[in-house]
């Protein structure tokens, strides 16, 4: 009898370890969706780094002119972020889990200015309102010497009004850089 019920018991046990498992994956999925909206970069007194001095970036800087832009698709599932929209610039990543019905593991494929497509994944340790997106080393491009964004990780105020993003840059294999941003939120947005 001890043996029947630990055999029923089982495929109960791993469904909830699965849920418990999805529970991060599904939290993180969703504070990607509080960015939704478009965001200005703060002023030149606020930012770090040579990022924002970039000559298709500075006009940007300190204005009211949208500097990223994240949009909800694809009925919820989907998050595109639109960074430096109208400039040479401009880049694009899409985040999604990799389930839309139980999220496990949120994935994304930053659309680069570099002209390639590094693919990343969540870090488990991303909680509350941050959240870091890692260089999918199951990919080609994340092993290769290659210069490509090898993270990018979303800061969110407490109060979803500011926001700071790094992408870490690797090339040959190694860190090269940190390209910094900070945004405020523009006014007249809905918070979701």
């Amino acid at each position: 009898m001890k043996r029947l019920s630990f055999l029923l018991l089982s495929p109960m046990l791993l469904l909830l370890a699965a849920q418990v498992s999805a529970e991060p994956a599904a939290k993180q999925y969703q504070m990607l969706t509080k960015l939704q909206g478009q965001w200005k970069l703060a002023p030149a007194s606020m930012q770090e780094g040579k990022a924002t001095k970039n000559k298709n970036v500075a006009p940007l800087v300190g204005t009211d002119k949208v500097a990223m832009d994240f949009k909800v698709i694809g009925k919820g599932s989907t998050v595109q972020e639109n960074l430096l929209p109208g400039t040479a610039k401009e880049m694009a990543t899409m985040y999604h889990c990799d389930n839309a019905k139980n999220c496990n593991q949120v994935k994304a494929t930053h659309y680069c200015a570099k002209r390639n497509q590094p693919q990343l994944v969540a870090k488990e340790e991303s909680s509350g309102n941050t959240i870091t997106m890692s260089c999918d080393m199951n990919s080609e491009l994340c092993k290769s010497r290659e210069g490509h964004v090898h993270s990018i990780k979303h800061e969110l105020s407490k109060d979803n009004m500011r926001l700071k993003t790094t992408y870490t840059i690797f090339k040959d294999g190694k860190f090269e850089k940190d390209s910094i941003y900070h945004f405020s939120r523009l006014s007249g947005q809905s918070l979701q």
